[in-house]
């Protein structure tokens, strides 16, 4: 089968929430953990590069192996949830899984990595399992020069182009190792390690015979020591260490010259020195400075990369820390007293969010990057004329489960639920001066205080969410994001509105201090939060207490996620009840006149779909059927038919009464199966419609995926051959154009996250399966690692924000956006004409 034209146009995904998972590397790409894959990110482009998929288990720490030319990076080290450590190595413009260091019986949570000749890398790596195991990895060209001696056999695997040896594992008993770092000592070829722990200590090993000695514990730490990191400047090493005490100590080590006299003359106040010998060699580690401005705990700490100056490799002094009270700091010693000192401080305010877990910073020093508890990156630019620190666009994604998302009706944007408990809004920005699309999140309608579930759009800027709550909870767009939508997407205002008055639309939304809820906010609510009122004389406690108000954003690109999360929410402006349990899916008519629900359910009564008009929002009817949840429910493009698909293993087809009489909006059962007709074996996941409201399609746990169309008088019987799709096939798709050959063209997705595109024509003979022929699949690097939840082709053909460009030419596109539970959200691109 030749390569299908399917290409990945956008990857929304966040930083897991671990301490060492982001790592920026010379070449200027971001490498950061996401679930179980690891990300490289383009901060220049704002675009996800390339997903690098091999870990079973959550990445938890991700580290560039440097080069100590400074020149782009070619290796990159990750460990993971799965106990493995993976070296990734450059091959052919792609990076591949090139080692993977399997014997750690706990998840890593910490990894190094220094080159020690062109073919030997040295990996250090530590573990909940309370020990640090070092790792060599050898190219085939060096292992016949290399004798190393192991003391795991298990811990040992060959795979591609580098054999990846442990060479020693050092236990800590019953304590945990936060971080490592690696470095070469001064003058030398010997590898440091620096351990930092439970234990308010850090433990610096040197290897001797082949082996890692503890030689010194340095302590001062008051709390656990949450990061380490080595760097080398004038031919001395410079270690920077933070703890949850708050602090940050600098420690150097430089090696001890025999002209040095043992006694001064004068009485000079000196640091005191450790005494290490390597090798004949003596060298010396001094406390060079300890840093207090952080006021909770700092979880990293990273040194300014060194940069090339001539011949020479320059590291500037300059060391940056990120703390859990959401601020980074950039520290380095005065020119004229060599004291260290705050140079500059940036942060987040407000917010419902904790602080930062760690931070990078660019090549040239220019950009500082943190990313936070909730996986969100946040990235500062240094303003170079006017010498401040401006927050920049970067990419965001859920860091949970994304459950379901929903195309709006013109195919402009999409909205994604997940189980962070967010519902947010991406939509495609084209940059002055950039020829490139990129999409990215504008709006963040509902944060709520329950895992969300599922969504549909009524219009264009009108949805209904459900979470695990028995409340369906209806939002409408403010003025505020429809300006901010036109101005982002270039479009003018009166086409985004069309007919609809903008001047009765709210502001914007604010949230109570306690409640769940989106508050309205009016034009008259702006001007009465003026601050001239004394703040001392408070009339109520309300007062007092005051809700986060939304400030108007005018937005020219992607807000901040400081302003996501406050100033971008949707007025909820009703809530429908009448299920018993968690809802569980949703689904509106081509009209947008009426809604269907679904909650979770194991008996009968509770298993009814609920019909909402979209008007009055009343309960217009119970459509009982099935015995349990109902997973899926679809309207046919037509309007006249309602499919659902239930855990019961069976679907059910409601037909609209007639469109002349006056009961126009009431449904009746039309078809059906039971457990006796069914041809599904399992849950059945997935349903949709074909664009002529012809066949519909179910997808199962069973690995079917079934077409379904008219038979004989009014039974629904099977009108394609039984698709084996090789896995539980969990959402399913129909695309609502027609390829060139007229047959339809079908998109499945796996629980393993694969994606398949499946061309189906309407056969008479279903026997030999020749209606079927697959045409497309995503690649291990475009695959989810988890199971697909949901797939949505845009509605329309073209690729979103190409309006401008010849439409011929863009008919040939279709766009496809898929949810996993790997917490990514991708669109694909794919040529129909290609197919």
């Amino acid at each position: 089968m030749a390569a299908p034209a399917m290409d990945t146009c956008h990857v929304s995904c966040c930083a897991n929430r671990t301490p060492n998972v982001v790592s920026w590397g010379r070449g200027g790409l971001i490498a950061f953990g996401t679930c179980n894959s690891v990300a490289l990110y383009n901060p220049q482009e704002i675009r996800i590069v390339e997903l690098l998929n091999k870990h079973t288990g959550r990445v938890n720490a991700v580290q560039w192996v440097h080069k100590q030319d400074c020149s782009p990076e070619t290796q990159l080290v990750s460990g993971g949830s799965d106990n493995n450590v993976i070296v990734w190595e450059k091959q052919d413009g792609k990076f591949t899984a090139c080692a993977v260091c399997s014997g750690h019986s706990g998840p890593v949570c910490a990894v190094d990595a220094v080159s020690l000749s062109s073919s030997h890398l040295l990996v250090a790596s530590a573990s909940s399992d309370s020990t640090v195991k070092l790792w060599t990895c050898t190219s085939d060209t060096g292992l016949k020069s290399l004798q190393l001696c192991s003391s795991e056999e298990d811990s040992h695997i060959h795979l591609g182009l580098l054999e990846a040896e442990c060479l020693q594992t050092v236990s800590f008993g019953s304590g945990f190792m936060m971080d490592v770092s690696l470095a070469l000592l001064p003058g030398s070829r010997v590898p440091v390690l620096a351990c930092g722990g439970d234990d308010s200590k850090v433990h610096l090993y040197v290897q001797l015979s082949g082996q890692f000695q503890r030689l010194l514990t340095l302590t001062g730490h008051e709390d656990w020591v949450r990061s380490v990191e080595w760097a080398t400047k004038d031919g001395e090493l410079w270690l920077a260490s933070c703890s949850q005490d708050c602090l940050i100590r600098v420690w150097k080590l430089f090696a001890k010259t025999a002209a040095e006299p043992d006694h001064q003359t004068d009485a000079i106040i000196k640091m005191k020195e450790n005494i290490i010998q390597v090798s004949g060699d003596e060298f010396a580690v001094t406390l060079e400075t300890v840093l207090a401005g952080h006021e909770n705990w700092v979880y990293g700490i990273h040194w300014q990369p060194p940069c090339v100056k001539g011949d020479s490799v320059e590291q500037p002094l300059k060391l940056l820390s990120a703390s859990m009270d959401k601020t980074m700091i950039l520290w380095g010693p005065e020119e004229d007293s060599g004291m260290w000192v705050e140079l500059v401080r940036v942060g987040e305010v407000g917010g419902n969010t904790l602080g930062f877990y760690g931070c990078q910073m660019s090549p040239d020093g220019s950009m500082i990057l943190a990313h936070a508890f909730h996986g969100a990156l946040h990235l500062w630019h240094c303003d170079r004329n006017q010498g401040k620190w401006r927050p920049s666009v970067v990419i965001s994604g859920h860091f949970n489960a994304v459950q379901d998302l929903s195309w709006d009706p013109e195919g402009e944007f999409i909205i994604t639920v997940g189980s962070d408990q967010t519902t947010r809004l991406f939509t495609p920005w084209t940059r002055k001066g950039c020829s490139q699309i990129t999409w990215h999140e504008i709006s963040r309608p509902q944060i709520h205080g329950y895992d969300m579930q599922c969504l549909t759009m009524v219009g264009r800027f009108q949805f209904v969410s459900g979470a695990d709550e028995k409340v369906l909870r209806v939002f409408k767009a403010p003025r505020n994001f429809v300006e901010n939508l036109a101005n982002i997407s270039c479009t003018s205002l009166e086409k985004l509105l069309g007919c609809n008055d903008i001047a009765d639309l709210p502001e914007g939304a604010s949230t109570p201090a306690l409640g769940l809820s989106n508050k309205a906010v009016f034009q008259g609510d702006l001007a009465s939060q003026s601050p001239q009122q004394d703040s001392e004389n408070f009339n109520s406690m309300s007062d007092q207490y005051k809700e986060s108000y939304f400030q108007p954003l005018k937005l020219t690109e992607p807000p901040t996620e400081d302003d996501l999360l406050q100033n971008t929410l949707w007025p909820e402006v009703q809530k429908l009840y009448g299920h018993g349990f968690e809802m569980f899916c949703l689904a509106s008519d081509s009209a947008k006149t009426v809604v269907a629900s679904a909650c979770k359910a194991s008996k009968p009564e509770h298993a009814a779909i609920l019909l909402w008009s979209t008007t009055s929002w009343k309960q217009l009817q119970s459509l009982p059927c099935h015995s349990l949840t109902v997973t899926q429910m679809a309207f046919s493009p037509n309007g006249r038919l309602l499919l659902a698909v239930s855990r019961d293993r069976t679907w059910s087809l409601w037909r609209r009464g007639n469109p002349d009489s006056d009961t126009e909006t009431s449904f009746s059962l039309y078809a059906n199966t039971s457990k006796d007709t069914a041809v599904h074996t399992r849950i059945i996941w997935s349903c949709d419609w074909s664009s002529d409201s012809k066949y519909f399609v179910t997808s199962s746990r069973d690995k079917k995926v079934i077409i379904w169309g008219p038979g004989e008088g009014v039974n629904v019987t099977p009108c394609s051959s039984v698709l084996d799709v090789g896995d539980s096939a969990t959402a399913v798709s129909i695309c609502p154009y027609l390829c060139s050959d007229q047959s339809y063209l079908l998109a499945v997705g796996l629980e393993n996250g694969q994606i398949l595109l499946y061309k189906w024509r309407p056969s008479e003979d279903l026997s030999s399966g020749s209606d079927w022929s697959r045409c497309g699949e995503t690649d291990a690097c475009q695959s989810h690692t988890l199971m697909v939840k949901r797939l949505r082709w845009r509605p329309r053909a073209g690729r979103a924000g190409h309006g401008g460009q010849e439409r011929n030419e863009e008919r040939a596109w279709a766009q496809l956006a898929s949810a996993g539970a790997d917490h990514v959200v991708k669109i694909f691109n794919i040529k129909i004409s290609a197919l």
